[in-house]
């Protein structure tokens, strides 16, 4: 069977207007801004308008893919989403973005993998071009964590914001230098209650009490999460590039899950990476989930920043606990 060559084509993004930065949480829970800065990184992020929800923001960060990669949405095989914060609980979130695009008939799923939701969408996209399936497919991270979090709790409320993030997947050309050369995926579910929304599914459905204590908000046991996060990471990291006979030095660029500016720091250090070569946005966005990574590359792309041909490794981990890289020439 021939082997084809996966690339990214296109990318997009999409963040809602309002924006909640530190002195307005400082009003909301007893905290400041020079607490969270020094805590977190982070000065803003941004907030979903009220009468709008994922796939809204899908939709528009798809629309701008697809004008990158200069293809129509009928020439799309397949459409995956990743995100914890979908419309409903079913149907998908993929399914609703086809309908928004004009587009049926092909495969629309989302995938729940927390925070690495994105790098999971592009690794099995990855593999449908392989195999020759596909030639053309949306990937999407999106999520509106400010709509399950908990304005109570000082801890976690400071950390999240809504945004989405989408590419294009295509198959390469024999001359085209720009790959999708690996990636790796993986997933402990040993540490699940570490990062979880406890309330809304099977083990615990919707009730008066649910609501009442707060249990459809993220909760979360941070200092715990953050040891996993580095070490998840900087393994997955590791995978892929001894994988492919690299080291950093090989690299142009890594874009890590913006999470914590403490975290990024922790892994480029432990990667021996100069810091100059580390995407960081955290300060604008806070942590968007599964669009971290997505908006990341979206916007060093369009700033040119980013180049084609450089090599860039991207990483991230989430609720699962899960984690995930991908390695991609651009």
């Amino acid at each position: 069977m021939k082997q084809y060559h996966a690339k990214i084509k296109g990318t997009g993004r999409s963040l809602p207007d309002k924006i909640l930065n530190n002195f307005d949480l400082e009003k909301l829970v007893e905290t400041s801004d020079e607490w969270i800065k020094t805590r977190t990184g982070m000065s803003e992020r941004r907030v979903a308008a009220d009468d709008k929800a994922s796939s809204d923001y899908a939709t528009e960060a798809a629309e701008q893919a697809l004008q990158m990669a200069d293809i129509h949405a009928k020439e799309l095989d397949l459409v995956i989403v990743g995100t914890v914060t979908p419309d409903h609980a079913f149907p998908s979130t993929a399914c609703l973005v086809m309908k928004n695009l004009g587009i049926k008939n092909v495969p629309g799923f989302d995938i729940s993998a927390g925070c690495p939701g994105w790098i999971y969408t592009m690794n099995i996209a990855k593999q449908y071009i392989e195999t020759g399936v596909c030639k053309n497919i949306l990937t999407i991270g999106v999520d509106l964590l400010t709509r399950i979090t908990n304005y109570k709790d000082r801890n976690t409320c400071v950390l999240f914001g809504d945004a989405a993030g989408a590419s294009i997947v295509s198959r390469a050309s024999e001359v085209d230098i720009s790959r999708v050369i690996d990636s790796d995926i993986s997933a402990d579910g040993n540490y699940w209650d570490l990062l979880v929304q406890p309330a809304g599914g099977s083990r615990t459905p919707a009730s008066y009490n649910t609501v009442r204590e707060r249990l459809h908000t993220i909760n979360m046991e941070g200092n715990k999460v953050f040891k996993l996060a580095v070490r998840s990471m900087y393994n997955s990291c590791e995978t892929v590039l001894k994988r492919n006979n690299m080291d950093t030095n090989s690299l142009d660029w890594v874009i890590p899950h913006q999470a914590n500016m403490r975290i990024i720091e922790a892994l480029g250090k432990k990667l021996k990476m100069d810091s100059s070569k580390i995407i960081v946005n955290i300060d604008k966005y806070g942590n968007t989930s599964a669009a971290t990574i997505p908006v990341a590359l979206d916007e060093v792309i369009r700033s040119g920043k980013i180049r084609h041909g450089d090599l860039v490794l991207m990483t991230s981990f989430g609720a699962g606990l899960t984690s995930g890289s991908l390695l991609v020439r651009i």
